[in-house]
């Protein structure tokens, strides 16, 4: 482990915003990322499940991820190729009505600039939801518009919903997502693992 990630994994400037909410738990950053892994996925906040697991997207969302990407857990979870960087490090909690918090900005505005700089360029860069896409893509469209225009940024970037289960509907909606979308991110999954 790195002095970034040592640094990020002792990080406890949430705190007290964590014990305010419904769920009232401790800050516990899930660092994910290696210099020189050829994919990096850029996604919100870990989830209840990845909180408690303390490995990213250990959940349904991450099963339709992976499944999304063309890839096992293998592969996954083998940092040398693939890299996990959100944009909160830790679980945001849940509000009154048990909705997901946002990630909180000050762990972005912390971290996240100085883990892609140490990241550099890397050759794969999936966007996971909004958040990431309005960060590294200075998104100003909502989430459909920006996923709908995925060539203006691939075969580099692309920008993808979140894998959320409450996606579903979105995505029947959206019959192009699944035609025309991911057959080229798997193509391009496959190209950066094995050049």
């Amino acid at each position: 482990m790195n002095s970034l990630e040592k640094d990020i994994t002792a990080c406890r400037i949430c705190a007290d915003r964590f014990a305010a909410t419904e769920t009232a738990h401790e800050p516990r950053p899930v660092v994910w990322f290696r210099q020189g892994a050829p994919i990096l996925i850029a996604g919100q906040a870990p989830g209840a499940r990845v909180h408690a697991s303390g490995r990213p997207f250990t959940d349904p969302s991450g099963d339709r991820l992976r499944d999304w990407l063309g890839i096992g857990e293998d592969v996954f979870y083998d940092r040398a190729r693939v890299s996990i960087v959100p944009m909160a490090f830790c679980f945001p909690g849940y509000d009154a009505r048990k909705a997901d918090l946002p990630p909180p900005p000050i762990c972005g505005q912390t971290w996240h600039d100085k883990v892609m700089q140490t990241l550099g360029d890397v050759p794969l860069t999936v966007l996971v939801g909004g958040h990431a896409h309005k960060y590294h893509l200075k998104a100003r469209r909502s989430v459909t518009e920006t996923v709908r225009n995925w060539q203006d940024h691939a075969p580099r970037v692309f920008a993808l919903p979140h894998p959320s289960w409450r996606n579903t509907a979105w995505m029947k909606k959206n019959p192009w997502f699944e035609a025309d979308l991911l057959p080229v991110l798997r193509a391009r999954v496959y190209e950066v693992l094995n050049d």
